[in-house]
């Protein structure tokens, strides 16, 4: 569905910022922070199981936090849902269980870490949709869920 938003964003419209106080980011910024989220669940699975998964160490080296252009960001999302989907093909409920050190604890189950990510990546996709609906671009509740039986959404995810 991620996608389906970014589609959606008007091609002159990439670099506008709402200027909220405290700060916020443009659009193509934006779409370069969801890379980021798409990154940090990349980088759980990989530290997870890092031989399995040896080919995602290239992920590290693409940028993030930029100004992203929705083509861009479309293409990246994809490769990082491709990674994201033989990691949790890899994932048993052992697995979700392990501890894994992090930066800011000793140490946390998966679940959690990727939990973490999910909230991320959710809570900034609400944030594309708001920018969006400010824009005038015709969003709707369809637009940001997938909903159950729908064939337009779950076709466009």
């Amino acid at each position: 569905m991620t996608e389906h938003l970014i589609r959606l964003i008007p091609s002159d419209r990439v670099e506008w910022n709402p200027l909220w106080p405290g700060g916020s980011f443009d659009v193509g910024h934006l779409l370069g922070h969801l890379l980021e989220c798409l990154a940090g669940f990349c980088a759980v699975l990989h530290a997870t199981f890092p031989q399995q998964l040896k080919g995602m160490e290239e992920l590290r080296f693409l940028p993030v936090n930029h100004l992203c252009q929705p083509d861009e960001a479309i293409l990246r999302m994809q490769a990082y849902a491709k990674w994201i989907e033989k990691g949790f093909e890899l994932s048993s409920d052992e697995d979700l269980q392990r501890m894994l050190p992090t930066v800011f604890v000793v140490a946390e189950p998966v679940t959690t870490l990727l939990l973490g990510n999910l909230e991320h990546l959710i809570n900034h996709k609400y944030q594309l949709f708001v920018y969006l609906k400010i824009l005038g671009v015709p969003v709707t509740t369809r637009d940001l869920y997938c909903w159950r039986g729908d064939a337009t959404s779950s076709s466009s995810q």
